[in-house]
Parts: structure tokens; sequence; C-alpha cells
């Protein structure tokens, strides 16, 4: 059995910047609950996938599906869309002519965040690329369906590394085993994992359990 299938999957950094307790619950307990925003995800990412492999234009190369492995992240996963453009100082592949600079391409329901967690998403892909082509990827994109529009990512040091510290931070939550307690926030409301999750019981429960340790060493003190 090759190592990288005991990767954990690359699009979890994506969930896993999101809320590390919605990460741990779908990769660690195998808990899933579709919703209206994951189901329209899920037809989305079929249209990218459902067309033909390979697509050659004049310059460019895109191809859909492509599996990509990261020993660096011990991640592993398949890219919607990599494009390759003709570029002179770029690479070479097997039975195409010419030298080829590859972009990742990562598509998404909804519009543009801001927070970074489909960026890492897209970074990941990146850094397993140049890992698998042996080259250099300065940006990929992220396209988003509702919005109909690309955001070109640059794909800066800080970002890589930021890319890499969660992935070590996922592997070694994997090797524990470990689910991270609820953290109620904004985010909870946009949660596909919501009800399993049951963030405001969670909470009420920290409550109770604080006011009870409080109240035993209040009657503790007032014991003579």
């Amino acid at each position: 059995m090759d190592e990288s299938d005991n990767y954990l999957q690359m699009s979890g950094i994506q969930h896993f910047s999101f809320c590390r307790r919605q990460w741990a619950l779908i990769h660690l307990e195998q808990q899933w609950d579709e919703n209206l925003r994951t189901a329209e995800g899920k037809l989305d990412h079929q249209r990218c996938h459902d067309e033909v492999q390979t697509e050659r234009r004049a310059g460019l190369l895109v191809t859909r599906g492509m599996r990509v492995v990261s020993h660096r992240l011990r991640l592993a996963g398949n890219c919607d869309v990599v494009e390759f453009r003709a570029d002179e100082k770029g690479i070479s592949l097997r039975n195409t002519p010419g030298r080829w600079q590859p972009m990742p391409v990562e598509y998404k329901h909804g519009h543009s965040k801001e927070t970074d967690a489909d960026r890492l998403q897209l970074c990941a892909q990146a850094m397993a690329l140049e890992e698998m082509l042996v080259c250099d990827i300065p940006q990929g994109a992220l396209f988003y369906w509702e919005t109909r529009r690309r955001e070109i990512v640059p794909l800066t040091e800080e970002l890589r590394r930021k890319t890499q510290r969660l992935a070590d931070e996922m592997n070694g939550y994997f090797a524990r085993g470990y689910t991270p307690k609820v953290r109620p926030g904004k985010h909870c409301n946009a949660c596909s994992l919501k009800d399993l999750c049951l963030p405001a019981l969670y909470q009420r429960a920290d409550a109770i359990a604080y006011l009870r340790e409080h109240l035993d060493e209040a009657l503790q003190e007032e014991t003579p």
C-alpha cells in the first residue's frame, strides 16, 4: 500500500481552518449532516469533474480531477482544475511539447470570504503540485459560482507557513484521536453540523459545570 493512502484529506484543511471541532466530527468521528449549502457545493464540484478529463486550447492545457499528494504536509486529494499555460520558464510535460506553468483552480460555492479557509486549501494543492512536478507555483485561483468571478490568490510565504502549521496540527489531532470542545461563535450559524455539534447545549452544560464548581468551592470555604 502506498504511504499516501494513509494521508489525511487535503480538503479537510478548509474545514480545520473554519472550525477544528467541525473537522474532527467529520474526519475523526465520521459524522456528516447534509444541508442546502453542502448539497449545492457537491453539485458545483460535479460540474468540474464530469466534463472531459483534459482540455487543450492554444497555449493552455486544462486538467480536471488531478490527484495530488504532499509528503511534506502529509495530505492527499484532488484538484478541481489544474491549468497549464505555455511559458518558456515552465516545466516539461510527458508527451506534450513545449514548457508549461501549472496553476491550481479550486471551485467553491458562494462568494469570496474574509477568512483564509479556501485559500489554505488552494495553497495546499499548490504545495503538493510543487513537490510532484518539481517547480514553483506563485499563484492559484478560486472560482466562486455565486459571483461567477475568479479570485487570483498569491501564494505568499506567510500563507505557506500557515498551511504547513495547520497541516501539522491536523495530523497531530488525528494521531491523538482528539476532538476539540465546543467554542460557540458566529461561524456556528453557517455550519452544516450545527445540530450534531449542539453548540448551545454544550455552552449551557459548560455554564452549569462552572457554577457547580464555584458553588462547591464556596461551600467548602464556609465549612468550619
